[in-house]
């Protein structure tokens, strides 16, 4: 079951669900989707409305994030296929940070801190000014000038961090997020090249992310100038997210495994490995943003909120 969890403490996000779903219409399409895909005219002819009337419908619910949508070839041109993303809504009315003393703490993790690495080729590392070491050669991850990395890359692995756990002898963790920009990785750019990217947190794997593609077609907004204009410029922005209920990715819950199971007080760090597993249904590779490429202005940035006194 594809669940979705929304929290008061997020206001955008619930406003833009209850919003979509504020509509007999869109309500209607959801439905029907309960059977299978459908494309926008076949939903238009069961709901008796006009296609156009059905599109918009159509367009406000993907923006939720209720439903996916993919462009097949039809009889004149392309076609909208929609099917439905999420069975399951929950929301969390009681605000977290009204209960108790809750606090929040930060790590920025720079890209190229990793600890430890096993990476297969395609791969490379570059920085803000240029790349670092020889490209499709994982001897180059060793290299220490990585620690000035922005952007790294390689078919098939994973790379390590170590954060720091310290505020946790003060209080006990009520919530861990985990954000950075990345995507798939693929010759130059493939903007349809899917990749099945997993995050383990303390050796247990809390949750998949099916990037859909190479990301490319115009420059990433922070891109150097001399970055060519053929290869991977953009990411987006992902957050894995645990909690006692769950992990979730971007609010969609994709593993049981419970924020208690990590263990995140015991050792002397936390630690996050990111990467592709060799038995992944989509091998498709990564690329992982620091603050000065891509679209967003971050490193891999962790959240830890807790409930006591950091003093």
């Amino acid at each position: 079951m594809k669940q979705l969890l929304l929290s008061i403490d997020k206001k955008e996000e619930l406003y833009n669900i209850t919003k979509a779903l504020a509509s007999e219409i869109r309500i209607d399409i959801l439905n029907l989707l309960n059977s299978g895909s459908l494309n926008v005219n076949e939903i238009a002819e069961k709901l008796n409305i006009p296609a156009s009337t059905a599109a918009v419908n159509v367009k406000v619910l993907e923006d939720a994030g209720l439903i996916l949508t993919e462009l097949q070839p039809g009889v004149r041109g392309s076609m909208k296929l929609c099917s439905r993303r999420v069975d399951k809504i929950d929301i969390e009315l009681t605000s977290q940070y009204n209960i108790g003393n809750i606090n929040s703490f930060y790590t920025n993790m720079p890209i190229g801190n990793y600890v430890d690495c096993k990476v297969f080729p395609t791969c490379g590392i570059t920085s803000e000014k240029g790349y670092i070491d020889v490209e499709d050669n994982p001897k180059g991850f060793y290299n220490p000038e990585r620690v000035s990395a922005q952007l790294i890359w390689f078919h098939k692995g994973y790379v390590e961090y170590r954060f720091p756990n310290s505020v946790l002898q003060h209080g006990k963790a009520t919530l861990l997020e985990i954000s950075l920009e990345l995507c798939s990785e693929a010759p130059n750019y493939r903007n349809n090249w899917p990749s099945d990217i997993t995050m383990w947190i303390n050796g247990i794997e809390v949750g998949t992310w099916t990037s859909p593609g190479d990301f490319g077609g115009r420059r990433g907004k922070l891109n150097p100038l001399w970055w060519p204009d053929g290869s991977t410029q953009y990411g987006l922005l992902k957050t894995w997210r645990v909690v006692e209920s769950g992990s979730y990715i971007d609010e969609m819950k994709v593993s049981d495994v419970r924020l208690s199971s990590l263990a995140l007080e015991k050792g002397d760090y936390i630690s996050v490995r990111i990467g592709i597993k060799d038995d992944a249904k989509n091998i498709g590779g990564i690329n992982i943003f620091g603050e000065k490429f891509g679209d967003h202005p971050q490193n891999i940035v962790m959240r830890i909120d807790y409930n006591g006194n950091f003093l």
